[in-house]
């Protein structure tokens, strides 16, 4: 069950390969995001060392929240994914010229997990083509659909 998309990053980025990665939270956090107070459209995803962490992803703390926790909406959460998986992204995105960026936010066997992407950036014109090929596919279906009534 998704929490959160992240539309912008289809839109800006072609997404080769996708992983599911667990997300090391606090318990504020947990609760905020099983409250759909989560947003990932501005964050990303960065290497450091043999770890990956998300920064930017904003989670806004429940009022309820204990009064002891001083809670940070946008700090860096580290992200859980197996040491083989990350010696290979590391050397795709050292190497090969790709980026990490964070596609979905959902609930997999009660846990949250973070979908990310090994992506390619877009150039303007391939932006351009594939609005133009949307426009064209949903222009296409309401032929049809006139078609038939």
């Amino acid at each position: 069950m998704s929490i959160t998309d992240n539309k912008k990053a289809f839109h800006d980025y072609f997404i080769e390969e996708r992983y599911e990665a667990g997300l090391a939270l606090e318990g504020w956090e947990v609760k905020a995001i099983r409250a759909g107070r989560a947003q990932i459209k501005e964050g990303y995803v960065v290497l450091k060392g043999e770890e990956i962490f998300l920064i930017g992803a904003h989670i806004s703390p429940l009022i309820s929240a204990s009064s002891h926790v001083k809670p940070d909406p946008v700090r860096t959460r580290k992200l859980l994914l197996h040491a083989a998986e990350i010696r290979k992204l590391i050397g795709k995105v050292e190497r090969a010229g790709y980026t990490l960026v964070p596609l979905d936010l959902h609930f997999t066997k009660g846990r949250i997990k973070l979908e990310i992407g090994l992506a390619k950036g877009k150039k303007l014109h391939d932006k351009r083509d594939a609005e133009k090929d949307k426009d064209w596919a949903r222009e296409k279906t309401r032929l049809m659909r006139d078609k038939r009534a």
